[in-house]
């Protein structure tokens, strides 16, 4: 018996400490830098919502273009590829307190002051200024990225690092679009589509060859970061004009078809510009297409991510409605104009009745938008039942990581260790890892039938090698049981 790792003994365990590690994390609560200390070693499963290009921190960038040799805009401080008389080296810049200091403050929202550029441009328009560093160094930025997660008890990753331009728009502009998608779809196959898409796996191969070389995994693959599972979503680049965009869509959804790596399809962009408030419902429309054709793909979206003044009223009225009965969404990202929507109740409840969850980034709303505390719709999800799970969006950029979201959705919200608890459970429970799910029910304490009489029945064994969700959500408790047991040590 006591070498059987049972999952009723796991539960049993688990409540039974939850009490004690509840009162220490009471005591905690209302000291930010303690509760920091509590936050980073707990449990925090996954980040389902991280744009690769946006969690590295401005020193990693100037690093990264000072070992590619690459210089400096003394005007504009974006990073050149070709370096010039009038230009600064990034290696002299990443060596003075002054040409660095400048720089992280003008790729990130550190010590940012609203003026002529508003938060908003200042966040989205850092982009261009470090994009030359981003394709050559991409691995190198995912094990940046692994090994923090690691660092915080996080166990899984959903990186947007894939996205459609290049070859797949390159395709798309060629092809054209003339409101058909059947024709459209037809002409892009026959114009290379598939074979840009099958170059796509050969980048996601270059990118984890890196990755985890960086990481050391061959010669230790039971690090830390080792661990942490990574999986990737594709981007769909919706500012882009509409044939290629719809390139990107079809590319996207092809792309997750064959490669088990890529777990689900994603718009991304400012939701606010031109060609993604212009062509919102065609955008919709192409998702809603891509499905029919390929009805397993995972999709989360964009929606919501918009406030009063950003846009004319009516733009808020719609966004995730349309996402969730015309985009299919499983999981809506932000969501923050929830309740602009026509009919925002029963819309709440149909996400509820649909497990439609919502992916939070709490800094992200707050320096982008302006939304923060008591106007934040995060309590409002809550209150309705639509799951919700918590992540970062661009923690480099926002000068963030996932405990200090954590810690700021406690802080703000008044959560209790087994609220946060259930919001752990969830990042993992609505990833889309694949295979079924390790548990039954919403409140996380029955198992799937297969593993109620243990993790070591040959019934479990069968199911849990068959599912990475379960296997990563069995680790997670683990993780839980480790974290309790020390907490209740001190």
């Amino acid at each position: 018996m006591l070498k059987i790792f049972s999952c009723v003994v796991v539960a049993a365990s688990l409540y039974g400490q939850q009490s004690s590690v509840e009162s220490e994390f009471n005591r905690v609560r209302n000291s930010p830098p303690e509760l920091y200390a509590f936050l980073l070693k707990m449990p925090k499963g996954a980040d389902l919502h991280n744009h690769l290009s946006g969690a590295n921190y401005a020193e990693s960038l100037v690093g990264a273009a000072a070992e590619s040799g690459f210089c400096i805009d003394k005007r504009t401080l974006a990073i050149v590829k070709v370096c010039g008389p009038d230009l600064l080296e990034a290696a002299t810049a990443n060596n003075n307190n002054a040409d660095l200091n400048a720089l992280i403050d003008k790729y990130s929202m550190r010590n940012f002051v609203p003026g002529r550029e508003s938060a908003h441009d200042h966040f989205f328009d850092s982009f261009d200024l470090f994009s030359p560093v981003d394709s050559p160094h991409t691995g190198e930025f995912a094990a940046e990225v692994t090994r923090r997660a690691a660092d915080q008890n996080e166990s899984y990753l959903e990186l947007m690092a894939i996205a459609g331009s290049g070859a797949i728009s390159a395709v798309g502009a060629k092809t054209g679009f003339d409101g058909n998608f059947e024709t459209t779809a037809e002409k892009l196959r026959a114009a290379g589509l598939p074979e840009a898409v099958a170059a796509l796996k050969s980048r996601i191969d270059d990118i984890e060859r890196v990755r985890l070389l960086q990481l050391h995994c061959e010669t230790e693959p039971n690090s830390s970061p080792c661990k942490v599972l990574i999986r990737y979503v594709f981007q769909v680049l919706r500012e882009f004009p509409k044939e290629q965009v719809f390139a990107q869509t079809l590319a996207g959804f092809q792309l997750a078809t064959i490669d088990p790596r890529v777990v689900g399809v994603n718009f991304v962009q400012p939701e606010d510009g031109i060609n993604s408030m212009r062509d919102y419902h065609l955008h919709m429309q192409m998702v809603d297409y891509a499905h029919k054709l390929y009805p397993n793909v995972h999709i989360t979206l964009h929606a919501g991510e918009l406030t009063a003044g950003l846009v004319p009223p009516e733009g808020l009225r719609f966004h995730i409605r349309e996402a969730v009965e015309l985009g299919h969404a499983e999981r809506i990202g932000h969501g923050v104009d929830i309740m602009y929507e026509t009919g925002a109740a029963e819309l709440l409840k149909e996400m509820r009745a649909k497990h439609v969850a919502v992916e939070v980034n709490l800094t992200s709303n707050d320096v982008i938008l302006g939304v923060r505390g008591a106007e934040h719709p995060f309590p409002v999800y809550r209150k309705y039942g639509v799951p919700v799970v918590i992540s970062t969006d661009d923690e480099g950029i926002n000068r963030s990581h996932l405990t200090l979201e954590y810690q700021r959705a406690a802080l703000t919200y008044h959560l209790n260790y087994l609220e946060l608890k259930q919001i752990v459970r969830n990042s993992l429970e609505y990833s889309f890892l694949s295979g079924a799910s390790y548990w039954t029910d919403a409140t996380y304490r029955v198992p799937a039938k297969q593993c109620q009489s243990g993790l070591v029945s040959k019934t479990c064994e069968e199911f849990m090698a068959g599912s990475d969700k379960a296997r990563a959500q069995v680790d997670l408790e683990r993780r839980f049981r480790d974290f309790e047991a020390a907490t209740i040590k001190k």
